[in-house]
């Protein structure tokens, strides 16, 4: 059966993008994406008062992202990113229903893939949260594309906690990832996908353990891209836009999500509190 063609003609460039993740990770997505558009207006929802995602409960993750991607459609967003890799592992489907092909939705998990399947990739490490991992669904998204590359993926859940508790360049972040990385599943790998938005935030210390063994990818950059090129190809792209806007909506404001949003995006910006 052929597939029917998306149309998104209602739609017009100067709607904003819609962002949302549990917390401070997305802001890695975020910032590439206002790097590569930088005439785009950004809305972005931070569920910090539910994060981590990693740990809840499918039926959770699900829940909290209907709610979001209801509030971004109602905040008039021409696409939905979902900048959060256990949300699009555990709710991608259910967001797609939701949407219904209003606008186009953008996850974190699949142009990743599709990028690692087409390239020189043998051994192919992940680390991500459990509910991710347990999803398998970077393994199932590379080997749709290329079943010859091996995909071991490991769950790393004190990851996402010590970053949105701040303890970035800090000893004990240090010996977290020592001690994931060292982890035998990971032995011989040559390339690590960072699978939780979250860990770009770490991308030094990371690339620090490996040295130059083991190619880390920057996936912020490859969602940034597929976005860009989705907003192209429906003549959504804002190129005409002198003063493009940034708002940031949290079901909890923390100090943290403060300090990370003000470094990225300018001491300027305002942190407005919306429960779901």
């Amino acid at each position: 059966m052929k597939k029917k063609k998306q149309d998104f003609s209602h739609l017009s460039a100067n709607q904003p993008i819609g962002i949302f993740d549990s917390g401070v990770g997305g802001l890695t997505v975020a910032k590439e994406i206002k790097r590569l558009l930088p005439h785009e207006d950004l809305i972005y929802f931070g569920d910090t008062k539910h994060l981590p995602y990693g740990d809840k409960s499918k039926e959770a993750i699900v829940e909290y992202s209907s709610k979001i991607t209801n509030f971004l459609l109602e905040k008039n967003c021409k696409v939905i990113v979902i900048a959060c890799n256990s949300a699009t592992a555990n709710a991608l489907t259910e967001v797609l229903d939701l949407v219904a092909e209003k606008v186009p939705v953008i996850d974190v998990i699949n142009p990743v893939a599709e990028k690692v399947s087409y390239e020189i990739h043998n051994n192919v490490g992940v680390i991500a949260t459990k509910a991710t991992v347990n999803s398998g669904l970077y393994r199932k998204s590379i080997r749709k594309h290329n079943k010859f590359i091996k995909v071991d993926e490991l769950a790393t859940p004190l990851l996402v906690p010590a970053i949105e508790e701040g303890f970035k360049n800090h000893p004990i972040t240090h010996a977290i990832i020592y001690n994931y990385l060292s982890n035998n599943k990971l032995k011989n790998i040559e390339t690590l996908i960072l699978g939780c938005t979250h860990y770009p935030l770490l991308i030094d210390e990371i690339k620090q353990y490996y040295g130059n063994r083991v190619r880390v990818i920057d996936s912020p950059n490859i969602v940034a891209n597929q976005l860009k090129m989705i907003l192209e190809k429906h003549h959504l792209l804002n190129n005409d836009n002198p003063k493009p806007k940034t708002h940031f909506y949290l079901s909890d404001i923390t100090k943290n999500f403060e300090k990370i949003s003000k470094k990225f995006f300018g001491k300027s910006i305002e942190l407005e509190l919306k429960v779901l």
